[in-house]
């Protein structure tokens, strides 16, 4: 399989990399699809690849044992899934599915995990978007804990749009309660909310974002804690 060329990534930790160290990974980097509710990683299971997002969006989904499930956090092309390997876990914490289909260049874990303890700029890439990723999970469970439904949502949608590659995408109802840990009515009320204020349009499982900054403006404080960290670790936005 031939390599593949750094200037045609679009993932954005593999395209911050030196170029020395993109070659190092580069033999081992092979496209893949993403298909829309693909787990990639399953709780509790080996994990077999890292997955450097080019395009869509993983959420990572905490499973409850009463069986529900709640969504804690959100990787796109700014990330990587799999980072429980450079923690010296090779096991997923939790379940990693696919939300909005695209694409990824898939890396063994060895290959991840040896080129980690190796590569002083691959490491200090990951940790630097570990610390970011970590800031995005701890501000979501600060956001579920406080924040109204609206505000929730909008936070949501925000974390989305910067990875959806458009102002719209595919979403149901049922999906968006079970990533909010709400019913959905909820989702239902919240939703006609935005969507009387004019800042979205939604309707048979398809949303889209019409105004930005009148969406930014009914989020809660949440989105733009962490849409900072990211910007001050690694240069750029999450979805960059």
């Amino acid at each position: 399989m031939p390599s593949i060329e750094q200037s045609a990534v679009q993932n954005g930790l593999l395209a911050a990399l030196p170029p020395a160290a993109f070659t190092r990974l580069a033999p081992h980097l092979q496209p893949v699809e993403l298909r829309l509710r693909q787990i990639l990683n399953a709780t509790d299971q080996p994990i077999e690849h890292a997955y450097f997002v080019e395009s869509g969006l993983t959420s990572m989904i905490a499973l409850l044992e009463e069986g529900g499930s709640v969504e804690v956090g959100i990787v796109g092309r700014e990330g990587v899934v799999g980072l429980p390997l450079v923690l010296g876990d090779d096991r997923a914490d939790k379940d990693a599915m696919v939300q909005l289909a695209g694409s990824a260049l898939r890396l063994p874990a060895a290959v991840l995990c040896r080129a980690f303890d190796e590569t002083d700029s691959l490491r200090d890439l990951l940790l630097r978007y570990m610390q970011a990723f970590h800031v995005q999970v701890s501000q979501t469970a600060a956001c579920n804990g406080r924040h109204v439904l609206e505000e929730r949502l909008a936070r949501w949608l925000l974390m989305t749009h910067d990875r959806a590659g458009g102002d719209a995408f595919l979403i149901t109802q049922e999906f968006l309660a079970d990533m909010l840990g709400v019913r959905r009515a909820g989702v239902t009320v919240a939703a006609g909310i935005l969507q009387r204020a004019g800042v979205i349009r939604y309707g048979h499982g398809r949303l889209a974002v019409l105004d930005r900054a009148g969406l930014e403006a009914a989020s809660c404080e949440c989105y733009g804690v962490a849409r900072r960290r990211f910007e001050r670790l690694l240069g750029r936005g999450a979805g960059k």
